[in-house]
């Protein structure tokens, strides 16, 4: 089939669009880096320089596609509303009018589960569950603008979408998850929020990408709904820690620290962040404090049963794989 993937130059986007080219498909890898998009077309793999907030080259790149699948988006702990938007919703809106335009059979497209997130400990989450009232940042915020477009066209427009929401991403090229941690421990300010002791959903990557590649054949009854997507293995965030580090062959540096005072302090550091116009990321954000403080976890039963998901890869292989990539590098 011919499928566009939009963010394929990066983390996710370059994985999914491999796993598409090698299954025989013809990739269009729609991206913002350069770099990443010529290894891409070294693969044998189109690329399509591409912000999604440009409308009309947005719109276009949908033409003559089977399926696209929207993987790009503003995905930070820290920006101005304004970048949040243009990316993660004018972006969308431009995805599903070039899908709308161009008769596309079927958008995928990658939402988040931290609409959900409401700096409370919450387990089994289900997609049904109410949004909190104000989300926990701009990142959520506009994701959840972002499915407000994908529902409007699905119940308006009758466009054929699903939707994913997966947990915490991580392996071999992984840019945020781990690094964050490694870079935090070696500097020995790597936050341990109350011993560590709270439950988190994490995400192989090679899981992920089997789920939106279910997507792909799911049955049409499957269309407007939306699928949390995890490993399905809630784990300690303790744990994964004393098993990245043993496998790194690291000392873990970690600093104990409440709650409380790790969430006063974010809240100083985004305020002076604020006060003095600074676009770089505080070392600590109340999101992030609440991320490594509050134990989430999420219900894939529905992803399991009407797509068939299965996750093949545990949170352990996933963190050796990783660690064996990362010393190769």
């Amino acid at each position: 089939m011919k499928v566009l993937v939009t963010g394929a130059t990066g983390f996710l986007g370059r994985h999914l669009a491999l796993a598409l080219h090698k299954q025989g498909h013809e990739v269009t890898a729609a991206g913002r880096n350069d770099t990443i998009g010529e290894e891409l077309r070294q693969e044998g793999i189109s690329f399509l320089p591409c912000h999604l907030e440009d409308t009309i080259r947005t719109e276009q790149s949908c033409a003559g596609q089977d399926m696209v699948f929207h993987c790009g988006a503003m995905s930070s702990l820290w920006g101005s509303y304004h970048d949040f938007y243009d990316s993660n919703v004018t972006g969308t809106r431009n995805i599903v009018r070039g899908c709308l335009a161009h008769d596309v059979q079927r958008l995928i497209y990658v939402s988040t589960p931290s609409i959900y997130f409401d700096y409370t400990d919450r387990t089994n989450i289900r997609e049904s569950a109410p949004l909190p009232r104000k989300a926990a940042n701009l990142y959520a915020e506009t994701k959840r603008l972002a499915e407000l477009e994908i529902d409007k066209a699905f119940v308006n427009e009758g466009l054929p979408v699903i939707t994913l929401r997966p947990r915490a991403i991580f392996g071999p090229g992984d840019p945020a998850i781990v690094p964050r941690l490694i870079e935090a421990n070696r500097r020995g300010k790597l936050p341990l929020i109350n011993g560590g002791q709270v439950v988190i959903d994490l995400t192989y990557i090679d899981n992920l990408v089997d789920a939106l590649l279910l997507c792909m054949t799911a049955p049409e009854s499957v269309f407007g709904r939306k699928y949390n997507i995890t490993n399905g293995e809630p784990v300690r965030f303790i744990d994964v820690l004393q098993h990245l580090f043993e496998q790194l062959g690291e000392p873990m540096r970690a600093k104990r620290i409440p709650y409380a005072a790790a969430y006063t302090v974010a809240s100083i550091m985004e305020g002076v962040a604020r006060m003095t116009g600074s676009v770089k990321e505080p070392l600590l954000t109340r999101y992030s404090v609440g991320l490594l403080g509050k134990t989430q976890t999420l219900d894939i039963s529905a992803a399991r049963e009407q797509l068939g998901y299965a996750p093949r890869r545990t949170i352990r292989e996933g963190i050796d794989l990783y660690v064996d990539w990362y010393k190769q590098q």
